[in-house]
């Protein structure tokens, strides 16, 4: 398989670039072939602006969505982000791997996901009707792929449990897991984890090297996170809600977006 590694994190001799070189060696050696977007070594821009839209008129409003779809139609974004785009597209399996900052992902990768991720490319694709809403939500330009996190960060397991005071993990991946990689159609793997990265010793790094290690090799065997897909039925449409005869009663849980509970 080919596999996208897009990487965040400032240290070239940090814990996270640690596990990323034995994430690309355990890949290669399953006979993968592994391309890296290190986004700090390559001084990514992260912001978007006008200098994204070369072709738009310098009177015009700036409207990202309409600018970014105006220029994926017209072949005009930068080279940056077409060459991002060409990754995607060639790519079977995406990881993004990033520490997790004030409970999300640094903001250098959050604007390669907003320059990447254009109008047209990732979002604001297929038919919207009274009975479809779009290609997006287990659709669109990336179904077919599979993708995952590789994350660290320096709290406890405790800390991020169902009942810790950081809140249930998987809560607060949920707007990258379901928002960024389901949306435009990723098969999107259970996240990585790494706790307590800071107080780590080199038996501990083994032990997470060695975890990572089973992760890739089954890589293209895990199964996925059970998502909904927008289209398949589960959702009224044009609301966008859940059936009312589907979920708990009375759940706001983004478990409900699972198609089994739990």
């Amino acid at each position: 398989m080919n596999v996208l590694i897009v990487f965040a994190h400032p240290d070239p001799r940090s814990l996270n670039a640690s596990l990323r070189a034995v994430a690309v060696e355990e890949l290669e050696a399953q006979g993968h072939s592994v391309e890296v977007t290190d986004l700090y070594a390559m001084g990514w821009k992260a912001e978007v602006d006008r200098a994204d839209f070369p072709a738009l008129d310098p009177d015009a409003r700036l409207k990202v969505a309409t600018a970014s779809g105006d220029a994926v139609a017209a072949d005009t974004l930068t080279e940056d982000v077409k060459a991002e785009q060409e990754k995607l597209l060639r790519a079977e399996v995406l990881i993004l791997q990033f520490p997790l900052w004030w409970f999300t992902m640094p903001a250098i990768l959050k604007g390669w996901v907003d320059r990447v991720y254009a109008y047209g490319f990732a979002y604001g694709v297929g038919e919207h009707s009274d009975h479809r809403w779009g290609d997006r939500y287990g659709e669109g330009m990336l179904a077919g792929k599979r993708a995952m996190l590789i994350v660290t960060t320096g709290g406890w397991e405790q800390h991020y449990s169902p009942r810790g005071i950081n809140g249930p993990i998987d809560d607060l991946l949920f707007p990258i897991n379901h928002g960024i990689l389901h949306y435009p159609g990723y098969d999107v793997l259970p996240p990585f984890v790494t706790y307590r990265v800071d107080r780590l010793d080199e038996a501990g790094f083994e032990q997470a090297a060695e975890r990572l290690r089973e992760r890739m090799r089954t890589l293209d065997s895990t199964p996925p996170i059970p998502f909904r897909r927008q289209n398949g039925g589960d959702y009224l449409i044009p609301s966008l809600e859940l059936r009312p005869d589907l979920g708990a009663a009375g759940s706001s849980s983004f478990k409900l977006h699972l198609q089994r509970e739990g």
